[in-house]
């Protein structure tokens, strides 16, 4: 998602046309044919494209592009009853309030837009249900005390950062015979499957038989319950209890207002219009999600103008179009344990339904309309990122897995600034001069091409420590850090491993992890420089007669195994102490480590294409294929058919070589 603030003017479309539009204008516009199709709880399976049946509509007569451009999209939603997907415009789930319930004082507004009406469709015992409203719908939480205790449990096999790694040791969980299911509490984590491990005895015995054979990521996830979140629905002054509901309206759109209470850490208000149909279920956590059920090309509305921003050229939104069908097409499996597909932040696509939907980012949907990338017939990993500080990663830079031969290192420049097999990155001389150029790139101009944050021991410290305590680490208790080094570098100079030397023992991280454990940089492209202090030198005893003339070095301060340029935080640099001189005329200093500076490029992954490089080659002319293909070498950009697979298990390993 691209981190300017300013890009992200909007053009708000009119919330009252009743019904898909196709009118008068450009020919192009005109010649279409109309294929809105609309929100409904269809079901697309990842691995081939479900097929669907298009549904006739009556066409109104008004004015304007962005009706004619919704109409053609899909954008204006049908009836509930009309709702249909088709291969080239699948329904999605898009879970826009994940974790509803949270805080008991959550608080979800519905409302139609004017002249328009919900309708609210339940069960109560086995009947089915339907209430309608011109008005307002109030969904809270109420807190249901137990009976009696109940106690929670699951084993948590790993904790990741990211989808993808999550998805890795699933893979490798498998390989050894466990069965697991991917979840996001807030983090990624793999479990054991519940059904199958479904008592404490036999989920004991399978942690106690992991830590037998050496996992040390794999622990028992213990909570004590003593009420359960239960979802109200407050509508025509009638207040009831309900689990699952779904939420439809004639012109198949819905305000959402979501408000959390005002002494709440974030309270937010703010009121997002969606396309197609909402529904309020449960999820695996004990609490809500609310899923937007919408075609995919009005999902992407809601998508491009927010991940490019509006003042992108418009072959560069066009490209970004293109990333975000594949991609959402691609990754429909993340969310399958709580029933629905794709989240609406930064660990999915940024989704705010048709809120900010714009001309100029619906102009590049339609004319990329049910275009996608796949190599050998599969969805390509659509992945791309904000910046990449210079060079892009190939995917097993940042996650654990297998490469995709499309995503590979590419030097994010036009004008030949580097060459990557002369001087690799994994060399450090290379990478600090690689990172000391600031011209020749396509990221050039932004604030996050470059950049250098510091991090103090204390800082590190606290970071370090959140992350190990959230995987119940043995090291969680440590008291302080003492050297940071970087141990392994990928030949474009992301770190893949990163030693922290603690009180306790050395913590190492790899790749994506390094970002979740320590917060100070933006990326994994960076070199560490070491941060002194200058403090008065703790007081001689009476017989000592000289000091160190000079700061010792990396070696000899530092700890086994962290001697690659830093220092330990015991290292000092004392001055020669004449014993004729006096203390108060010449005083004694040592230098003592106080923290690091990390200084790096980049934000974000870096696999894929970089939305702000994508700026540049957008500028110099370069078509929305010729963008892609400098980013993803060897992809095709084909249209939608349901002969392309969505996605493909990827080959792993033995078992023997895939221990978590």
């Amino acid at each position: 998602m691209i981190p300017v603030q300013d890009l992200h003017q909007t053009h708000r479309l009119a919330s009252t046309v009743p019904a898909c539009l196709l009118v008068d204008g450009p020919s192009n516009l005109a010649s279409e044919q109309s294929s809105c199709q609309s929100s409904s709880p269809g079901v697309l399976s990842p691995g081939v494209l479900s097929l669907g049946v298009l549904s006739p509509r009556p066409r109104f007569a008004l004015s304007g592009l962005m009706l004619a451009v919704g109409c053609l999209l899909g954008m204006v939603a049908e009836p509930a009853a009309a709702q249909t997907s088709s291969p080239t415009n699948p329904i999605l789930k898009i879970g826009i309030v994940q974790r509803f319930g949270d805080e008991a004082r959550e608080l979800l507004t519905l409302q139609p837009v004017e002249g328009d009406r919900l309708s609210l469709r339940f069960k109560t015992g086995e009947q089915d249900q339907t209430i309608t409203t011109s008005g307002s719908v109030k969904v809270g939480v109420t807190m249901e005390p137990l009976p009696q205790p109940a106690v929670v449990e699951r084993v948590v096999l790993s904790t990741h950062r990211s989808f993808e790694s999550a998805e890795d040791s699933a893979d490798k969980w498998r390989s050894r015979g466990i069965e697991v299911e991917l979840a996001q509490p807030r983090q990624w984590q793999v479990w054991a499957k519940r059904d199958t491990y479904s008592n404490p005895l036999v989920r004991r015995l399978l942690l106690k038989n992991l830590q037998a054979q050496g996992a040390r990521t794999a622990f028992i996830d213990t909570t004590i319950e003593r009420a359960v979140p239960r979802a109200t629905i407050e509508l025509n002054g009638t207040r009831m209890m309900r689990d699952d509901v779904e939420i439809v309206s004639s012109y198949g759109r819905v305000f959402v207002t979501p408000s959390n209470p005002a002494d709440a850490a974030e309270p937010t208000e703010e009121r997002r219009l969606y396309g197609g149909s909402l529904r309020l279920q449960p999820n695996a956590y004990g609490n809500y999600t609310l899923v937007n059920y919408v075609p995919t090309e009005t999902y992407l509305r809601g998508v491009v103008p927010h991940e490019i921003g509006l003042r992108a050229p418009e072959n560069t939104i066009q490209a970004q179009a293109i990333l975000a069908r594949t991609y959402a097409l691609r990754n429909l499996r993340r969310f399958e344990i709580d029933g629905y597909q794709l989240c609406a932040d930064t660990q999915c696509q940024v989704y705010r339904g048709l809120t900010g939907a714009a001309e100029v980012s619906d102009r590049a949907i339609l004319a990329t309309r049910g275009m996608v990338l796949i190599y050998r017939n599969e969805l390509i990993d659509a992945l791309y990122s904000s910046t990449t500080g210079g060079v892009t990663a190939r995917f097993t830079d940042v996650w654990n897995g297998t490469d995709r031969p499309y995503l590979r290192s590419v030097v994010d420049s036009v004008q030949g600034t580097w060459n990557l097999e002369l001087r690799p990155l994994s060399d450090e001389a290379n990478l600090r001069a690689f990172l000391n150029l600031r011209q020749g790139f396509n990221e050039t101009d932004w604030d996050t091409f470059r950049w250098r944050k510091e991090g103090s021991l204390t800082q590190i410290a606290t970071d370090l420590r959140k992350f190990l305590q959230s995987q119940q680490h043995a090291l969680a208790g440590f008291s302080r850090v003492e050297a940071v080094r970087v141990v392994e570098r990928s030949p474009a100079g992301r770190v893949q491993k990163l030693a922290i030397q603690t009180n306790l023992g050395t913590v190492e991280l790899e790749k994506d992890e390094i970002l979740r454990a320590v917060y100070a940089p933006d990326s994994t492209l960076f070199y560490l420089e070491p941060i002194f202090e200058t403090v008065p030198l703790i007081q001689p005893s009476p017989n000592a007669t000289k000091f160190p003339a000079t700061a010792p070095d990396a070696a000899a301060s530092s700890p086994p195994g962290l001697t690659d340029g830093t220092t330990s935080s015991v290292a000092i640099a004392a001055k020669t102490i004449d014993k004729s001189s006096s203390l108060a005329t010449s005083p004694q200093t040592q230098q003592v480590l106080k923290g690091y500076s990390f200084v790096g490029g980049g934000l974000g992954h870096a696999v894929g294409m970089s939305q702000t490089g994508a700026y540049n080659l957008g500028r110099l002319g370069w078509s929305a294929s010729r963008i892609l293909s400098f980013y993803y070498p060897g992809a095709q950009l084909v249209p939608l058919s349901d002969r392309i697979v969505t996605w493909r298990a990827p080959v792993q390993p033995p078992a023997e070589d895939a221990v978590p």
